[in-house]
């Protein structure tokens, strides 16, 4: 029996006394402990766990201190409300609870005019439970720089990296620019291959780092250069993570504090998240934010929003356009990529995390997509889940679309009366 089991079933034996002394309550958080039990996930390497370990864990990741870490995101005193609105009609023709079924959803809340247009749980989770994000906290760490950068932390976005992180000087990322980390655009070589236990992305956790260096320091400056700098776009966990570096080296602060004073506080976020950690014991700033899902559906709203929070502007005026629209091209029509934002040509942008994490945000509809679920694989591919979650916001936006009243006239002729 592995540590991790026996740790697992020594929580088990202590939970059992604990739901002996709640009584009833003990439903609330039961299912979770007793799944786990079943199916303890076998160490950190998350990508190579078994969908019934993925199901158990994701929901309570920082709940498992023997293999990860975690670092509170701390809520304010002041919840920000989330009004019940008017049901969002999807169409006859669509079945929502058959499109959670297919997509293993466990959660899924949708914003229009800041009201709740619809709202529903699968997968034995719950509206208090905390899902893990995966890559959606890539696009909180890029609010955080530009918050550094509204409160003269950083300078520029065309500083060198190396001017804020020590330890790059003389890696291949001494002539890389944060606006060049920030779109994926280093040129510096990287494998974010999921299905290959030998990829940078799989194996950087694992790394010993060098003497009085941060892991993922020391594991990014080993790296080679493969393109001169903002040439080509390459996906890189890894470059999130020193952009977490970089936030917190700058502000001096960790980004689980700064995120919390920045938004999750003043926004007013319902409850405290968590930020899972590296080996290092730095947060893992490319992945891991364990959130509600309405929570996560809040920071979509914060960025409709324009970014600001009672205490004011949290980024640059000139920053939100910049880091929703397409900054690199990926290859893929329709699609490019912003500031650590996946951007649409139709002037959407998401946060997007392996598994089935999204924050889809679409400013022209005033509305928000915030998603939690366990894939059968990490991008959705093996059964279709990211083709069937892409189709799913095109059918809300024209739901969306179908509310607004119809014209009269055609709006060209319109247009043309107001100009006379």
């Amino acid at each position: 029996m592995s540590k991790a089991q026996v740790w697992l079933r020594r929580a088990g034996l202590a939970f059992a006394v604990l739901v002996v002394a709640l009584g009833t309550g003990w439903m609330l958080i039961g299912p979770d402990w007793r799944a786990l039990l079943t199916h303890p996930p076998a160490g950190r390497d998350v990508l190579f766990w078994s969908d019934a370990q993925r199901d158990a864990a994701f929901r309570m990741m920082d709940r498992l201190p023997m293999l990860i870490e975690s670092r509170p995101i701390e809520a304010g005193s002041e919840t920000r409300d989330l009004p019940q609105g008017e049901p969002l009609d999807l169409g006859a023709d669509f079945d929502l609870n058959a499109y959670m079924l297919k997509q293993n959803s466990a959660a899924l809340v949708i914003l229009q005019g800041g009201k709740v247009r619809a709202e529903i749980y699968g997968n034995n989770f719950r509206p208090d439970g905390r899902w893990t994000s995966f890559s959606v906290a890539k696009s909180l760490t890029s609010t955080l720089v530009g918050a550094a950068i509204l409160d003269g932390h950083i300078k520029s976005l065309d500083d060198k990296v190396s001017a804020y992180v020590p330890g790059l000087e003389g890696s291949a990322y001494d002539d890389v620019t944060i606006a060049q980390l920030l779109t994926m655009t280093s040129g510096v070589a990287w494998n974010e291959d999921y299905d290959d236990p030998s990829s940078d992305v799989a194996v950087f956790d694992k790394h010993e780092p060098a003497s009085g260096m941060s892991g993922i320091v020391s594991y990014m400056r080993t790296l080679k250069r493969a393109h001169p700098p903002g040439e080509v776009w390459n996906y890189s966990t890894g470059e999130t993570n020193l952009i977490g570096v970089l936030v917190s080296e700058a502000a001096g602060k960790t980004v689980a504090d700064y995120l919390s004073e920045k938004i999750w506080a003043p926004y007013g976020m319902q409850q405290d998240a968590t930020w899972l950690l590296g080996s290092d014991g730095h947060e893992i700033s490319g992945c891991c934010i364990q959130a509600t899902t309405r929570d996560f559906a809040r920071f979509g709203q914060f960025m409709l929003e324009g970014a600001a929070t009672k205490n004011g502007p949290v980024v640059p005026p000139d920053w939100i356009h910049p880091a929703t629209t397409r900054q690199a091209d990926i290859g893929q029509a329709g699609h490019g990529y912003g500031f650590q934002w996946w951007t649409w040509d139709d002037g959407s942008y998401m946060a997007d995390g392996i598994f089935g994490q999204g924050i889809f945000i679409d400013p022209a509809r005033n509305l928000v997509i915030a998603s939690n679920a366990n894939w059968t694989s990490a991008l959705g591919d093996k059964d279709k889940e990211w083709e069937q979650r892409e189709a799913f916001y095109r059918r809300v936006q024209g739901a969306v679309d179908a509310e607004r009243p119809v014209l009269e006239e055609p709006l060209e002729e319109i247009v043309a009366e107001g100009a006379e």
